[in-house]
């Protein structure tokens, strides 16, 4: 149940922003390789397509053959995990974990130190990671339209 509702979660973020960014969102809930296979291979047969990969154990684990049937079918491809751009995805956005790691040892420290965990402000990610792999850029068709100076 925790997972559908996720998945609809962050769909319906995706569908909101649909009118601003003129996209559509089809979610396709994966639970093994050849799910992820169905979905990419549908993706693949619609125009103009590319694929974000929201993070789950299922995602991580198949990172590989995510990336491989990504580049396969030349389908841009957002994956949640900086690694992913060294396996060939497009682009990745994630939190910094060694921030997020550090302050969960100060929590921890804090902690043990007598404070009350109930009492401790609950904290989200401040930084974030945007790389993009001109590489695949290049290998997809999708190099020179990445290149852009900001405004």
């Amino acid at each position: 149940m925790q997972k559908r509702l996720s998945i609809e979660r962050f769909g319906n973020r995706w569908r909101m922003q649909r009118p601003q960014f003129g996209i559509e969102v089809t979610p396709a809930a994966v639970h093994g390789a050849a799910e992820i296979e169905n979905a990419i291979v549908s993706c693949a047969a619609t125009k103009n397509a590319g694929i974000v990969v929201f993070p789950h154990a299922v995602t991580l684990v198949n990172r590989d053959l995510i990336v491989a049937l990504s580049l396969r079918y030349r389908l841009p491809l957002m994956y949640p995990a900086f690694g992913a751009i060294g396996a060939g995805a497009l682009f990745s956005y994630s939190v910094d974990w060694e921030v997020s790691f550090r302050r969960t040892a100060e929590y921890v420290d804090r902690v043990l130190r007598g404070e009350r965990p109930g009492d401790l402000p609950v904290q989200e990610p401040t930084k974030f990671w945007l790389a993009v792999n001109l590489k695949t850029a290049n290998a997809i068709g999708d190099g020179p339209s990445l290149l852009c100076e900001p405004r």
